[in-house]
């Protein structure tokens, strides 16, 4: 049952569109899964490729490794749904790219590059600090951004008990500046430069690792090259 490429049950039936994760769990819990004609009820069980996986009888198949990179434009969603029917990031994807989740998140005002993949292992070095993946942001602000603020984000500055700390700037002409991160919380730029009085006129990452929005418009996609692919999943951590 096992192998080199031997992934765990739940994560295969979630490649195979079946469910999610979380869902795929229940489906093994109650005892609807087989593998190899045997029922198995622990979700942590790993299949490889010459595994033969059921559901309720029929077969399924893990779906190939993709992943994607997305320019999304400022207006759409990272979920995979919202009940206030705002646009979502995945809806600008091909219909036939299968079931993927987004590596990391952009907020509805924010643009730029997004990974989306179903592979767990690529989206955990993308993302994870102990990966130090940079992530790297053109930001247009209403006022040129003073370097003492921005030496004290590097420095790390606390705001209402979270620290925030930046990897590296480089001042732009007039009010740009490029920001790199490695460990990015929600709205982080905007809620540190809001808080030294400087608004966020747009925000835009342009860089993930060495997948950048080169040659990419808004709304397009593409699949990444496998030298990129390779570069995360060979990623060590710090």
């Amino acid at each position: 049952m096992s192998d080199a490429a031997a992934v765990r049950l739940q994560v295969y039936l979630a490649r195979a569109g079946v469910a999610s994760r979380r869902a795929s769990e229940r489906l093994i819990d109650a005892g609807r899964v087989t593998v190899n004609g045997a029922p198995v009820v622990t979700p942590g069980s790993r299949v490889g490729a010459g595994d033969r996986v059921m559901v309720d009888g029929q077969e399924v198949a893990a779906a190939a490794p993709c992943c994607l990179a997305l320019h999304k434009p400022p207006g759409y969603l990272c979920s995979n749904r919202d009940p206030g029917r705002r646009p979502l990031a995945r809806s600008l994807l091909p219909a036939d790219a299968g079931r993927l989740f987004h590596v990391g998140r952009l907020d509805l005002d924010s643009g730029g590059l997004i990974l989306f993949t179903n592979h767990g292992q690529l989206a955990v070095r993308a993302t994870h600090p102990r990966f130090g993946v940079e992530k790297e942001y053109d930001v247009f602000t209403d006022r040129r951004v003073p370097v003492a603020v921005l030496e004290e984000y590097r420095a790390g500055c606390s705001i209402a008990g979270v620290t925030y700390r930046l990897a590296g700037y480089r001042l732009g002409p007039g009010a740009r500046v490029l920001l790199t991160l490695t460990e990015g919380r929600n709205r982080e730029i905007r809620r540190v430069l809001g808080n030294a009085g400087l608004e966020v006129l747009r925000l835009t990452r342009v860089r993930v690792g060495p997948v950048t929005l080169r040659g990419l418009a808004p709304g397009a996609w593409r699949p990444l090259t496998a030298r990129e692919t390779v570069w995360f999943l060979e990623r060590r951590c710090r």
